[in-house]
């Protein structure tokens, strides 16, 4: 799944940001912003709470899954960015977790020190020297950028559920991975604070940065933590 933001905090590496934000549909951003709050409220976060008495084994499963669904997407992303080893040590996960670890549910090769990544096409675009264009709140979807926006059709495309051909088999994956994201961001909440909108267009945007540097030359311990905690 697209992640709604990874490293939400971001924020408050740069309190100024918002005023740098390409946002000129900000009107009709801050109206969906409020759409899609209305849906959160009524039936995501609702759903997600619930979710998060399930035991953690359980919960830690699921996430194993979806985020060695994502594999594929990564490894084909990471040669396209020119990076073959990362891409090789990418599709070796996905293999072993596909198969000892039993359809992904078990993280074997992060046990025995292959090391996860997370990339996709709108982050190759990025390195291809792709602007990120105007900021877009899109309808059920969230935060994005017109160059995420256009690489969503790929990256869809490099999913494993695109191809899977029973349609409720792939809704049912898609609707739980929205589910087992949300719950992640439960705790995360008390860190909003002031303009709701801004705050979470900030972090995006900063998010985004942070993923195309892969981290480099971004110095901040708070950031760090908090990405180990939405991430594990």
């Amino acid at each position: 799944m697209n992640k709604i933001f990874i490293i939400i905090t971001l924020i408050f590496s740069a309190a100024s940001y918002s005023n740098e934000v390409n946002d000129p549909f900000e009107n009709i951003n801050r109206k969906t912003f409020e759409f899609n709050e209305n849906l959160d409220e009524k039936i995501l976060k609702p759903t997600a709470k619930f979710y998060s008495k399930f035991p953690p084994r359980i919960k830690n499963g699921i996430t194993n899954f979806f985020n060695n669904l994502e594999e594929v997407d990564t490894c084909v992303n990471q040669l396209l960015q020119g990076k073959p080893k990362k891409s090789a040590n990418d599709l070796t996960r996905f293999l072993i977790n596909s198969t000892v670890g039993l359809g992904g549910f078990i993280d074997v090769a992060s046990k025995i020190g292959l090391e996860r990544h997370e990339e996709d096409f709108g982050q190759t675009l990025a390195v291809w020297g792709v602007g990120e264009g105007p900021y877009i709140m899109l309808p059920g979807l969230g935060p994005s950028t017109l160059r995420d926006t256009l690489s969503k059709p790929v990256s869809s495309f490099l999913s494993v559920t695109f191809h899977m051909t029973e349609t409720d088999v792939n809704i049912t994956l898609k609707s739980i991975d929205a589910i087992e994201t949300r719950e992640r961001l439960l705790d995360v909440e008390s860190l909003l604070s002031g303009d709701k909108y801004v705050f979470v267009k900030d972090a995006y945007i900063q998010s985004i940065q942070y993923e195309v540097k892969d981290g480099i030359d971004v110095q901040d311990d708070f950031v760090d933590d908090m990405d180990d905690f939405l991430i594990d």
